[in-house]
């Protein structure tokens, strides 16, 4: 059985969908660090250097939000951003049309 074989049977369980559409902000993070960190050119370890830090924090960080056992701080976030050359953006967006007051 491949991955997204294996991926396709488990969705098909509602409690594991609805797991695995909660995790979908933190996958699209990560999606967006990773390939920001790509067009950079950088390695983690060139990341963390920017960043004051060492490589093993960049890999914590980059899995923490697959594992869902870490949240990183904003300026966390925005010195990886920055690391990366690019600005760190934190939006609100309505799950439903707001209501007219």
């Amino acid at each position: 059985m491949t991955h997204a074989e294996l991926k396709k049977r488990a969705l098909e369980d509602v409690s594991v969908k609805a797991e695995f559409d909660a995790l979908e902000p933190e996958f699209s993070l990560l999606r967006d660090m990773l390939r920001a960190r790509k067009m950079a050119g950088l390695s983690q370890a060139e990341v963390a250097e920017r960043m004051g830090t060492k490589a093993p924090s960049v890999t914590r960080l980059e899995s923490s939000l697959t594992s869902g056992k870490h949240s990183p701080s904003l300026e966390t976030l925005r010195k990886y951003a920055e690391a990366v050359n690019c600005k760190l953006e934190v939006h609100l967006v309505p799950q439903q049309p707001a209501k007219p007051l």
